[in-house]
């Protein structure tokens, strides 16, 4: 055995002044000292009470002897840790004999001057009465969060902050999340904007000591976005010293009471405009005859307000004389109570005003019943049967509703907007405007004459009326315009779902002895209060939606957002300088040679319209050229655009180069009735001859027009004017339907060719277009061919002419001019990739 070194390796505090000594051997705690191979150099007096053994005995014995084999494999890894240059701690098991105990120890390791372990202090407390506390509180807990988990009721631990600390399986069924997904959540982000302040309030009061609990009806968001509204009952858990802990929320689905509730709430305000909207009189009565109510038409024909007549006996009211011995009628209603049945007026009867005059009435009185068939009340329905008054009744509904549809019209639409906002606001709900336009009406019109279109327009208002779940309310705003307005929005998705709908369903109208329509619509969406809580904002800003939803294409739907206003007055200065421009001389034509696929040589030119000044660009086409036409200036503009190119084209073939220039056509020029005639003068005025003037047409211009487009596109062929698809691949035109139109060539959109190198799919399809289009014997043009790759494909499919910035951007007239001064005789060397 080695001999003990106690002084050498134990620290001053154990030989210094006797009171850390005394601290030492008398603190609650196993104080041991163990040198390198784990055998006792110190041990406290503690040792006596735990082990029963004198600590001076355990000096120079090895732990293991001491402890045992099950304790010390208990504790062998922290021990180990120690001896390895660690601090180590240990919690758990040991043995005092045959009692289990329950310790905290720490192993701190003791370093010589070379800072290698010379051995470890080791620190043990028993803790065997406060684990069997911590036991106890655990079992105590799991009892609480088993009650808890299991609840018939939402529960929810929530942090201070708004964190959700713990959920039960009812409220994540309730709100349609995973426990792992709602514990990853705050609750502002499931409740409802509108129901948030009313809850923080309220949790600031618990948070600051003002109340102990509270309960609340909010509206929470599913998971999949739908409105749960619940019954919530929210306290405080603080801790011994009063700080806040968490919440304790229960909650309760009230979704369904709640929408009992508002289908109650919607039949009663249903039957309250009902009765002051229909052209009858209508007065309620007690079981007494005690009058409860008189609607609009009823104040007039009796001169009683609604307030002055509320409690009076109905005969003081509602008092009746026979039109030809003018003695009193016995009021029908108290028969009708008394019988409990309906009862009319007999004869010739007049009403007496309260100023004196008399009214000659129609009348029908019942009994009203509650759910158990007793009688409540009563009710007298009657009105003027003077032809006078008929006549003026007629009046004023034809002059408040359209004659074609019979819908309300625009005259009446701000006074129906604002009772559905006042409606919106008192039941502090959202409100939407959707404005619908049909795409493209005016060619339903031309193409099967106005009195099919009338009965399109009569459909179309069917189809939307079926559509309409409810309580709104549909105006013809004028022409194919009408307005849906939906007083009742719980979320704008609802409006959304809505246009989606009228979208869908409007496709699928059928007009007997019509072909198939395939209607389409767009629609613009304003949404009160969020967008503008006045009748007329609130309209002006669905019209600007509706632009826009134009803008993106046509048939779909847009939400107003305020950068519209700010498209909407770009547009508007755009075409307030667009109406100067040409007189002001500010629009020119460039030119983009058109190249023959095989040697490179200008077979053509392509005329795109430019708006300079000053000689910078002031806007890009694709800015100007749509407000151009949906401002009908693209009719003039147009024009000039074919009068310039073919002078152009004149000049060109004057100088020696027979070229064709092509000129892109706008659907309202080509729709136009004179456009035939404007084409011939502009030809005869340049001496330009007909197959060196291309028009390019869109593929929709020419599927859409019917027998019409196809006998207007035969004169111009008659013309000799050649004729192209632009964009050819972008719409839905068939290449098999060609055959039934004068078409000489077809362009490939740009958007293939991008495509060409880097798709397969795309080069596939390519391919197709260009064979079965060269099978019926049409030319193929490929447009915004930028890269060689590109036009060595597109001549080895088969395409006749190429054209893009590969062999030349658009250009002024007199630069193309100089251009094909530089290449008569030969071809141009950007060509070379080709061959």
């Amino acid at each position: 055995m080695r001999p003990h070194k106690s002084a050498e390796v134990l620290p001053s505090l154990l030989h210094g002044p006797d009171w850390p000594a005394r601290i030492v051997r008398s603190a609650p705690v196993l104080l041991a000292y163990l040198d390198i191979d784990q055998r006792f150099l110190y041990a406290n007096e503690v040792h006596r009470s735990w082990l029963g053994i004198d600590p001076q005995t355990l000096l120079g014995r090895r732990l293991i002897e001491v402890i045992g084999k099950r304790n010390h494999q208990l504790a062998n890894a922290a021990l180990e840790k120690a001896y390895a240059g660690q601090m180590a701690s240990y919690e758990g098991e040991l043995y005092n004999g045959s009692e289990r105990r329950y310790a905290h120890g720490n192993f701190q390791p003791d370093f010589d001057t070379a800072g290698h372990v010379r051995g470890v202090f080791t620190a043990l407390v028993d803790i065997t009465e406060r684990r069997t506390l911590e036991l106890q509180l655990h079992e105590s807990e799991q009892r609480f969060f088993g009650a808890f988990q299991h609840a018939a009721i939402g529960m929810a631990l929530v942090h201070p902050d708004g964190r959700f600390l713990r959920v039960n399986t009812a409220v994540c069924q309730m709100l349609g999340y995973r426990e792992e997904e709602m514990l990853a959540l705050n609750i502002t982000e499931i409740t409802h904007p509108d129901d948030m302040a009313a809850d923080m309030a309220l949790l600031a009061q618990l948070l600051a000591g003002q109340r102990e609990s509270y309960q609340l009806e909010k509206r929470n968001f599913h998971k999949d976005g739908h409105t749960v509204y619940i019954q919530l009952s929210v306290s405080l858990v603080r801790d011994d010293q009063g700080t806040p802990l968490y919440f304790v929320s229960q909650a309760q689905d009230i979704s369904e009471r709640k929408a009992f509730e508002d289908a109650l709430h919607r039949e009663r305000e249903l039957a309250e405009v009902t009765l002051r909207s229909i052209g009858d009189a209508v007065i309620t009565t007690d079981p007494q005859l005690h009058v409860t109510s008189l609607n609009p038409i009823a104040e007039a024909m009796t001169g009683w307000t609604d307030s002055e007549a509320q409690g009076r006996p109905i005969e003081e009211i509602f008092q009746l004389f026979d039109a030809q011995q003018i003695q009193p009628v016995a009021n029908p209603l108290r028969a009708a109570i008394e019988h409990n049945t309906i009862v009319d007026l007999a004869g010739k009867t007049l009403l007496r005003h309260r100023h004196g005059f008399d009214t000659p009435v129609e009348d029908s009185s019942a009994p009203i019943h509650d759910h158990a068939g007793n009688v409540i009340g009563g009710v007298l329905v009657f009105h003027d049967v003077s032809e006078t008054r008929s006549l003026a009744l007629k009046m004023i509904h034809l002059t408040q509703h359209d004659t074609l549809t019979g819908l309300p019209n625009r005259s009446q639409l701000q006074a129906h907007i604002g009772q559905a906002l006042v409606t919106a606001e008192r039941r502090q709900q959202r409100a939407a405007l959707l404005y619908l336009d049909i795409d493209n009406f005016k060619q339903i019109n031309e193409q099967h004459g106005h009195a099919d279109g009338d009965r399109v327009l009569r459909a179309l208002v069917a189809q939307i009326q079926r559509c309409l779940p409810g309580d709104e309310l549909l105006s013809r705003y004028g022409g194919d315009e009408f307005i849906v307005i939906l007083p009742h929005l719980d979320s704008v998705g609802e409006a959304a779902n809505l246009g989606q709908i009228l979208i869908n369903h409007c496709e699928q109208i059928r007009v007997d002895g019509l072909p198939e329509l395939a209607l389409r619509v767009s629609i613009g969406i304003s949404v009160y209060p969020d967008d503008a809580t006045e009748p007329e904002s609130l309209l002006q800003h669905a019209e600007t939606a509706l632009v826009a939803a134009k803008a993106q294409g046509q048939h779909g739907y847009r939400f107003f957002t305020p950068a519209m206003n700010e498209r909407a007055q770009a547009r508007r200065r755009i075409e307030s300088a667009l109406r100067q421009a040409l007189p002001r001389h500010e629009l020119s034509l460039h030119y983009q040679p058109k190249v023959d696929a095989q040697d490179g040589r200008i077979v053509g030119a392509e005329a795109l319209l430019r708006w300079h000044v000053n000689g910078q660009e002031l806007h890009k086409p694709d800015q100007f050229i749509p407000v151009a036409e949906d401002s009908g200036l693209i009719l003039p503009i147009g024009a000039w655009v074919l009068r310039q190119a073919c002078k152009q084209a004149r000049l060109w073939q004057q100088q020696g180069h027979r070229m064709p220039v092509s000129v892109n056509v706008s659907p309202l020029q080509f729709q136009h009735a004179d456009f035939y005639t404007w084409l011939d003068d502009v030809l005869s005025e340049s001496g330009l001859e007909g197959h060196l003037l291309e028009l390019e047409l869109t593929e929709r211009m020419v599927m859409s027009g019917g027998e019409s487009t196809a006998n207007l596109l035969r004169r111009i062929k008659q013309r000799g004017v050649r004729l192209s698809l632009d964009d050819f691949g972008t719409g839905y035109c068939s290449l098999s339907y060609l055959k039934h139109f004068p078409i000489d060539a077809l362009k490939i959109d740009r958007a293939f060719v991008r495509d060409l190198t880097t798709d397969r799919d795309t080069a596939t399809i390519t391919r197709a277009i260009i064979a079965m289009a060269r099978s019926l014997n049409k030319d193929v043009i490929a447009e915004g061919v930028e890269t060689p790759e590109q036009g060595a494909f597109l001549r080895h499919a088969g395409c006749s002419q190429l054209q893009g910035f590969l062999y030349g951007v658009p250009m002024p007239a007199t630069e193309f001019q100089q251009l094909l001064a530089d290449t008569a005789g030969h071809a141009p060397a950007r060509t070379t990739p080709l061959s």
